[in-house]
């Protein structure tokens, strides 16, 4: 069975959008007219339950209702300025191709030059992320002269230009080059780095000078800047825990965000007193809002938003709805109180914390236990809900952060109301493991 993502099936604006920019206030810039309403609203526990009930566990599922809605709040977010589908927040091909039939996204946002290569084969517009150290990747792209018109790469440095021209030779098409502007928020004279340790391009006249580099050789054509400012698209900025830590954060992004919009309009001028671009890329799920204000940015880049996994439940602006589920089956009872689940070790990758566990959703009141957490082989819990379950029954969580769910099954079975109206292959699925 087949489907799509199309515009006549996309959410109603059932989402809570909260700050500045709620529903009903006035947004900062023009945005995307509302679409008509789909067929389906995002799932009930009970219906994802009954629609998955033959299916054996572990298994993932994708809401295709909650997706649509989640779609829907990125685009009305964004101010009419086109997202950029960040391809490592799905890493799931027919869900890429489908988001990116929807109105307001356009393009994507790769993780690797093989991905990007690969994505290529059907997509046009593949811009990848960080700079790419694979020779074997960069000559096949310096040989083809359909994926080198289709495929951006990424640099920070003079050394990432010296890397690709001696694997790509002097001859073939030509390479398209975006310049990685470093978004952090640095204080003190740059002793407090605030923010992601991306690019050592920060100033305007740093961006000059390596768009200098790149225009002097021959094959390579400046056509994008990009800053991702991971320190206010990826911080929720409403956390548990002390309000003063929370308090620090806002001043931290709003210091921060004025701060990049003032620098990238700088290096963004600064260039293309030298050279045309076609596109400056910026943002991120948790900073539509702000960055699609920023004059200099023509494009936004974002895909977390879509599944809604843990670390975006912290927001005051959005509250997306979770559309990506993980299902593991109950297989112990060592105790009154505890029941032990098959595997649950999906963390998510960055600092280690307890925020990066995954969640057990349903049934309701189950935590892990402090010393065992989310284990290897199995995982124990313990709540009210636990004197409930018994081997065989079912416990669904959902992932900390939202592709890497993808790594660890074939297949996203897609639920829409209380059916799996199909079932699609992640990149493992389809024989790639990326990174």
């Amino acid at each position: 069975m087949t489907w799509t993502l199309d515009q006549e099936r996309l959410a109603p604006p059932v989402l809570r959008e909260k700050g500045p920019y709620a529903m009903g206030s006035p947004k900062p810039t023009a945005v995307a007219p509302h679409r008509p309403t789909p067929t389906a609203a995002p799932a009930s526990f009970a219906s994802l339950r009954e629609a998955t009930a033959g299916l054996q566990p572990p298994f993932a599922v994708v809401d295709l209702g909650a997706l649509r809605a989640n779609a829907a709040q990125m685009t009305r977010r964004s101010g009419g300025k086109p997202i950029r589908l960040a391809s490592k927040s799905l890493r799931c091909r027919p869900l890429i191709d489908d988001v990116l039939r929807l109105p307001g996204f356009s393009g994507i946002l790769a993780f690797t030059l093989p991905e990007a290569l690969w994505l290529a084969e059907r997509h046009d517009d593949v811009l990848v992320g960080y700079p790419t150290a694979d020779p074997d990747a960069l000559r096949r792209l310096a040989h083809d002269d359909a994926l080198a018109a289709r495929v951006t790469l990424m640099v920070d440095s003079v050394e990432h230009l010296d890397l690709i021209a001696a694997a790509a030779g002097p001859d073939g098409p030509p390479l398209r080059i975006c310049l990685d502007l470093d978004a952090s928020l640095r204080l003190l004279g740059g002793r407090l780095h605030l923010g992601m340790h991306r690019s050592p391009v920060h100033s305007a006249d740093q961006a000059r000078a390596l768009a200098q580099a790149i225009l002097a050789r021959p094959r390579f054509r400046l056509v994008g800047v990009m800053a991702y400012e991971g320190q206010i698209a990826g911080v929720g900025d409403n956390r548990p825990g002390p309000a003063l830590a929370r308090s620090a954060i806002r001043l931290m992004q709003r210091a921060s965000a004025r701060d990049l919009r003032e620098r990238r309009a700088a290096a963004v001028r600064a260039i293309r007193a030298m050279t045309p671009l076609e596109f400056v890329n910026g943002g991120g799920t948790g900073s539509l809002e702000t960055t699609s204000g920023e004059p200099a940015v023509t494009e936004l880049g974002a895909g977390s938003g879509l599944y809604a996994p843990g670390l975006f439940d912290h927001y005051r602006r959005f509250s997306p709805l979770p559309a990506a589920y993980f299902v593991l089956p109950v297989v112990r009872r060592p105790a009154p109180g505890h029941a032990t689940v098959l595997g649950g070790g999906w963390v998510a990758s960055g600092a280690p914390g307890a925020d990066r566990l995954p969640t057990p959703v349903w049934p309701a009141g189950l935590r892990f236990l402090p010393r065992e957490g989310a284990g290897e082989v199995q995982t124990p819990l313990t709540g009210e809900a636990a004197d409930l379950l018994h081997p065989g029954d079912r416990v669904w969580f959902r992932h900390a952060k939202a592709g890497e769910l993808c790594e660890r099954v074939n297949h996203l079975h897609l639920v829409e109301g209380d059916r799996v109206i199909d079932t699609v292959p992640t990149y493992r699925g389809e024989g790639h493991a990326f990174l």
